[in-house]
């Protein structure tokens, strides 16, 4: 049975606001707390570059902890300043070639997607877009008939900004290693919501954040990087970290993935992500997965019945992002009047996911994102706002 009561006692946060953002930046359990604010405490009372040097040890261990998160070595991990910069310094770092082509997805991230048009203007590249299948997740079979020897990469968002649904990417994995494609997997909000192995997903490259579903620190993030991969790889940029000066004309780049790294960085943010892999991986991403989607799915049943409440969910398999709006409410005002009550949501526009919402005509809308330490009291009290809400309004 899953133990709420030490999940809500090790969240201390838990106790102060009912926190519905976890896509955003989720609670942080104490021990997470503990390493970040023990080493700033290190830092003031004997010097940044001391402490580092003190707590050495530690740091090496974030490598090996998030290989086990993933199920990749510890040469395949670089821990960076955010997933964003991770995902940059992983797709900047492919050659593109006049004609070659991206194959991305209907429900792509802005961020993302900005930087296919920007690789393509400067490189003669070419965008394309995979359609989704009637479910809404990126459609195999179209997926398979668009690759052919002039794709480049597949890069695909696991779980999108803008509501549940999980893109099926092993499958694709499994079409990218049969074409010999490279496949490039943000997994910004699918690391620490559910179990990730790389070998089975079959993916070349991933990113994600520590301050999502993980429950790290803001401020920092990771990549992998496949061995084979990342030794055809040079990062956009390079420092004393990345490279080493070996001569007057001559650099060596690191040959682990830490060449996508650069010197400065802050340990504690990085001991952080490493206490919140372990925290997760002490809970079992089996264990709490499944109440993640269970909480989500007992919340889209109950939006469902609420009268002018429409569910904007898409996807066979769906996660702990429930989104949605409230006929003649606007999305920020539910955002305001929750936040008014104690209650965390917040807001995705279209402009994040252009294609997806564009295409389905939503200007924005409510994102109500669980984890395992919310307490069906917690959704109860939520429903409970939104029908107030709905009553004053109508």
């Amino acid at each position: 049975m899953f133990d709420l009561e030490r999940a809500r006692r090790e969240t201390p946060g838990a106790s102060r606001v009912l926190h519905l953002n976890n896509a955003g930046a989720a609670l942080m359990p104490q021990p997470v707390l503990d390493a970040v604010k023990d080493h700033l405490d290190l830092e003031a009372n004997f010097g940044g570059y001391e402490a580092a040097r003190m707590r050495s040890a530690q740091h090496s261990a974030v490598y090996a902890s998030l290989a086990r998160l993933i199920g990749a070595a510890p040469a395949e991990i670089a821990v960076v300043e955010n997933a964003t910069r991770a995902w940059d310094m992983a797709f900047y770092s492919i050659p593109f070639a006049p004609g070659e082509v991206i194959l991305t997805s209907q429900v792509e991230y802005a961020s993302n997607h900005i930087a296919y048009l920007q690789v393509a203007r400067r490189t003669g590249a070419v965008v394309q877009v995979v359609p989704g299948d009637e479910s809404g997740q990126i459609d195999l079979e179209a997926l398979e008939r668009m690759l052919h020897g002039r794709v480049k990469l597949v890069s695909l968002t696991h779980i999108p900004t803008n509501g549940g649904l999980v893109n099926p990417a092993a499958e694709v994995g499994r079409l990218t290693r049969k074409y010999g494609v490279l496949y490039l997997l943000d997994a910004c909000q699918s690391a620490g919501q559910m179990p990730l192995d790389v070998a089975q997903i079959g993916c070349d490259l991933l990113s994600a954040t520590s301050r999502k579903y993980l429950r790290g620190p803001r401020g920092v993030g990771f990549l992998y990087a496949r061995q084979v991969v990342l030794e055809t790889l040079e990062p956009p940029f390079l420092d004393l970290h990345a490279a080493t000066w070996e001569a007057p004309e001559r650099y060596a780049i690191e040959p682990s993935a830490r060449r996508f790294e650069n010197w400065e960085c802050s340990v504690a943010n990085k001991l952080g992500l490493g206490a919140a892999v372990d925290y997760a991986l002490r809970w079992g991403l089996e264990q709490t997965w499944p109440r993640v989607q269970a909480l989500a799915e007992q919340l889209r049943l109950s939006l469902l019945e609420m009268p002018g409440c429409t569910v904007l969910d898409l996807g066979r398999e769906r996660c702990g992002i429930v989104s949605f709006n409230l006929r003649g409410i606007s999305a920020d005002q539910v955002r305001q009047a929750m936040l008014a009550q104690g209650i965390n949501v917040n807001v995705s526009r279209a402009p994040s996911t252009l294609l997806d919402m564009g295409g389905r005509g939503i200007q924005d809308l409510v994102r109500a994102s669980v984890h395992y330490y919310n307490s069906e009291a917690e959704l109860e009290r939520f429903l409970q706002a939104l029908e107030q809400l709905n009553r004053v309004r109508a």
